[in-house]
């Protein structure tokens, strides 16, 4: 009798050890749909403006086309440096962005200037980006043959918030990795992982800083609520690829 009763139990057990073996696969299919739904759902967010493929979209800034001293070159999109403080720049024109999220890797040549816009406004009163856009600032931290001010920094709000970048700053030549995001309550910049600035738009501190900064002459400059995505060609090298964008 004590033996059918083992035999029972260990029957029993086998049958619940297997149940729950299925039960835990299947939560486990479960999850992995959801990770994978989710994953899905973040992909379509996300839009592409330059897969390394081709310009589609990208033009002079208030011009028509794209020139050739920007190149499609191993996969990235390729400044040939022939830009100065007026000229050079561009813009993807296709549409424009108000709150967003935008990702992109770059790298730059030794000495070399350079930088990301936003809320990019044409017209023919304005005669480069930064008349109106905001940057996000690219540059040769240590080999700039100038010497620094923080605002003029690596990850800045140029010409208005200086950046923390220690820790994050990577050897000139090296992939690096940007970031801005931008809502209509917060800013904020990130290099490599890193954040190195944040601000709250149009507050008072932004319109101090801006009225008796660089930009007190430009009276137009940061108070656009959307507009285009901007590139610099500031005289020098600099590489760019997996730029993506998504609306928030």
């Amino acid at each position: 009798m004590k033996k059918i009763l083992f035999s029972l139990f260990i029957a029993t057990a086998f049958v619940g050890c297997k149940n729950s073996e299925a039960e835990k696969s299947e939560v486990q299919e479960k999850e992995s749909e959801n990770v994978t739904a989710t994953s899905e759902s973040e992909n379509e967010e996300w839009q592409s403006l330059f897969d390394g493929n081709g310009t589609e979209g990208w033009r002079m800034y208030n011009g028509e086309e794209l020139s050739d001293t920007w190149i499609v070159e191993d996969g990235t999109l390729k400044s040939l440096g022939t830009g100065g403080d007026i000229g050079g720049d561009i813009v993807y024109g296709d549409e424009e962005f108000g709150e967003f999220e935008l990702q992109l890797e770059w790298k730059i040549a030794e000495g070399g200037n350079s930088g990301i816009f936003y809320h990019v406004v044409e017209d023919e009163q304005y005669d480069a980006p930064y008349y109106t856009a905001p940057e996000y600032q690219i540059i040769d931290q240590e080999g700039f043959p100038q010497k620094l001010e923080p605002w003029q920094s690596i990850g800045a709000d140029y010409g208005m918030y200086d950046p923390d970048y220690d820790g994050a700053l990577k050897d000139v030549g090296e992939w690096n990795t940007s970031r801005i995001v931008f809502t209509n309550d917060k800013v904020t910049y990130w290099l490599n992982g890193k954040k190195t600035v944040e601000f709250d738009p149009w507050s008072e501190d932004w319109k101090k800083r801006k009225n008796e900064g660089k930009w007190s002459e430009f009276e137009d400059y940061g108070e656009a609520r959307e507009g285009l995505i901007g590139l610099q060609d500031h005289g020098s090298y600099t590489w760019f690829r997996n730029i993506k964008i998504r609306r928030l």
